[in-house]
């Protein structure tokens, strides 16, 4: 009697990916869609339906775009400084005179 082993994954052991989308990012790219699909047939209703066409198209894109670029930088925000960085030394050191009696 041999015992097949699966692995199982609990948690956050293993990303989150769809479609090359991966964890937050997923929701960017969903809320274009739906952003876009509403945009487009609001603008599509009150003026033109191929107005609306290329509002969807646009904000569809855009979005996709936007969410595709900030995957690219990384997860967190982060903040690149360029140059060099002198700190202040935080301990004053007094000079003590010494008295010789």
């Amino acid at each position: 009697m041999n015992q097949k082993i699966h692995p199982v994954y609990k948690g956050l052991q293993k990303p989150l990916i769809y479609k090359n989308f991966k964890g937050k990012y997923i929701y960017y790219a969903v809320a274009s869609v739906i952003g876009g699909i509403l945009a487009g047939g609001l603008v599509g209703a009150f003026t033109n339906m191929i107005l609306g066409c290329i509002c969807i198209l646009i904000i569809m894109s855009g979005g996709m775009f936007y969410t595709i670029s900030k995957q690219r930088k990384g997860l967190f925000d982060k903040t690149y400084h360029k140059g060099i960085f002198i700190y202040p030394n935080k301990f004053r050191h007094e000079k003590r005179k010494q008295e010789y009696l």
